[in-house]
């Protein structure tokens, strides 16, 4: 039982970080109202394509005419998320069916909870129009299904039964760890809004933003959750100055996150124990791939690719935290090959 629960998980995680890079890309495409409905599109499981399916598609939301490739690419985000639902489930299942002890049932039921609220906000991302909270709402419950999954293929692939403590003189990363988790979570909700604001090009220069460091706009302005409801958001409602400010905090708080990992990291390398160092390695390797990537968003101009690699890139710096999260508080891993 352990076996399949931990090879079936390991399939739900690799699906479900495929399903966050593809919500990624369909946000970022301007796909997300691709189907201005839930859970079908203008009405059908799939997307109408003959021609009296899309003339009573376009007449009954005569605001948006079906543009096929938007759609579709909204439909297949969605049956990716039923198949990961699905899959979540499966695990449940087998969690409460194993009677060793030995499967996390109550990290299992939790994210089945997660992925039912996560249903609830993506219904709500179509029907509000794409409102900026509820999208990085959307955003950061992905990436806690993701965080969960994770930590769940980390503990059944480690023994359970005799879990290696870490050394008396690294006891200081265990509250560096949970700092790093909880300022690389402000940092993911910092560039979701930027990003469902419309704010990523608010800066064209760098490091400076219009050749200034000061915010542009008032912070209670730019960082306004709430504007409503019969809105449609997409392009963004904020003025110039307020999405600057979104996209310089956002710049600052990666700075601050990149100093906590590298001072992190050092001490990781102080201590010379090779799982230490690897996990050095692994988060300086993510933090410097997720910072040249948000570099090259600026000179580029924000290409969809790259755009997408960022989002990529955020939530593989996840997994590295939750890594050195779990060893620091539960030990090292086995290596590969060991049960």
């Amino acid at each position: 039982m352990l076996q399949t629960f931990h090879r079936l998980n390991l399939l739900t995680l690799v699906l479900t970080f495929c399903l966050i890079v593809l919500g990624a890309y369909v946000r970022l495409s301007h796909a997300g109202l691709g189907c201005p409905d839930w859970p079908g599109c203008y009405g059908h499981i799939g997307v109408p394509d003959a021609d009296h399916e899309v003339a009573a598609a376009e007449a009954a939301y005569p605001e948006r005419p079906v543009e096929a490739p938007k759609a579709w690419k909204e439909m297949v985000h969605r049956y990716l998320a039923g198949i990961v639902g699905l899959l979540i489930g499966a695990l449940a299942v087998l969690a409460w069916r194993d009677r060793s002890g030995r499967l996390p049932r109550s990290l299992a039921t939790a994210t089945v909870g997660v992925v039912l609220m996560q249903i609830v906000f993506g219904a709500l991302t179509v029907t509000w129009k794409v409102k900026p909270i509820i999208v990085t709402t959307h955003l950061l419950l992905g990436l806690t299904t993701l965080s969960l999954v994770f930590w769940m293929w980390l503990g059944t692939r480690a023994p359970s039964d005799q879990p290696q403590a870490a050394p008396l003189r690294a006891a200081l990363l265990k509250p560096l760890s949970i700092a790093a988790l909880l300022l690389l979570c402000c940092q993911i909700f910092l560039g979701g809004w930027t990003s469902t604001n419309y704010a990523a090009l608010a800066c064209p220069d760098f490091p400076a933003c219009h050749g200034s460091f000061a915010p542009k706009g008032e912070l209670g302005v730019a960082f306004k959750l709430w504007h409503g409801l019969g809105i449609d958001y997409e392009g963004g409602i904020l003025d110039v100055a307020a999405r600057a400010t979104i996209h310089l905090v956002h710049r600052y708080g990666a700075l601050v996150l990149s100093l906590v990992l590298i001072g992190i990291a050092a001490y990781l390398l102080s201590l010379k124990r090779a799982p230490y160092r690897q996990l050095a390695l692994v988060l300086l390797g993510a933090l410097a791939l997720q910072v040249l990537i948000g570099i090259g968003l600026i000179h580029l101009q924000l290409p969809l690719w790259l755009a997408d690699a960022h989002n990529a890139g955020a939530a593989l710096l996840l997994l590295a935290v939750l890594a050195l999260n779990y060893t620091v508080w539960h030990g090292a891993p086995p290596r590969p090959g060991q049960s």
